[in-house]
């Protein structure tokens, strides 16, 4: 298989709707586990589309989201890490795959994988703090806990789980179970990383998860504005005002982007 980095670049090049989000995310984990048996993981994703293919046909939504519960959750096994949650290995699919637990995004990507395989319609949902899955329908959608078997989720749930993350005074609101694309899946999933890095001061581990990032998604400002933010706090100057420059050309007017020159000229003068 191509070397991972370059699989990456070329991924970043693909329409959204052509990336295979398993197979990416693979990628990903191959640059972050160097060391790991990423081939086994691969074999094991295959493995998971051939029984996704063998599910019995379902029309109605929530009868997919128990077969796929009983696919993902009883056949293989899978799980959320409750026990050690901020564990990086959580985020890397390919140590997901081999100790069958991991982040809700992560354990959500073999969820939309397996979904695909099937035949069915399925997409993650950019719910705060908390990855989910939605299958579709016509007009409709049945929302699913990757972290928790895949367990449906109504409005009371929804409710009860927002709550847990926001407080008491939040309440559902529109666009809390707005579609993700491709990209955005695979840019929460990294985003772990990089904020655990950051938090016991990692700053070359996120900077060179952000340039990964960066690879697969060469045209978000706001990941070339974080680049350039934590390449300052490491001291190459030169690299974060390339890296403005790039946000910049991204996005050239507004708010962000006069915060961004103000940055560029305070960083000017210390060169």
């Amino acid at each position: 298989m191509i070397e991972p980095r370059a699989a990456l670049e070329a991924i970043g090049r693909l329409p959204d709707a052509e990336i295979d989000i398993a197979g990416a995310a693979l990628q990903l984990a191959r640059v972050d586990a160097s060391d790991a048996d990423w081939q086994a993981a691969r074999e094991h994703l295959s493995q998971i589309a051939r029984d996704a293919v063998a599910l019995p046909k379902a029309k109605n939504l929530e009868r997919r989201a128990d077969l796929l519960g009983g696919l993902l959750s009883l056949q293989h096994g899978f799980g959320g890490d409750t026990q050690t949650y901020d564990d990086l290995s959580n985020a890397n699919l390919i140590r997901v795959i081999q100790r069958r637990r991991g982040l809700p995004v992560a354990l959500g990507i073999i969820w939309l994988h397996a979904a695909r395989a099937a035949g069915w319609e399925a997409h993650g949902l950019d719910f705060p703090a908390h990855f989910l899955v939605g299958l579709a329908g016509r007009g409709t959608q049945v929302v699913i806990d990757p972290f928790h078997a895949g367990i449906p989720l109504d409005s009371s749930l929804l409710q009860k789980l927002l709550k847990r993350f926001e407080g008491e005074a939040a309440e559902l609101r529109p666009g809390l179970l707005r579609p993700m694309s491709q990209r955005r899946v695979l840019l929460r999933l990294q985003n772990n990383i990089v904020t655990r890095r950051l938090e016991i001061g990692d700053l070359a581990g996120a900077l060179s998860c952000t340039e990964d990032m960066l690879r697969i998604a060469p045209d978000e400002a706001e990941l070339w504005r974080q680049a350039a933010a934590v390449n300052q706090r490491l001291g190459e100057i030169g690299a974060a005002l390339d890296c403005y420059e790039r946000c910049l050309l991204l996005l050239p007017t507004g708010g962000a982007a006069d915060r961004v020159r103000a940055a560029m000229q305070e960083l000017r003068g210390k060169l």
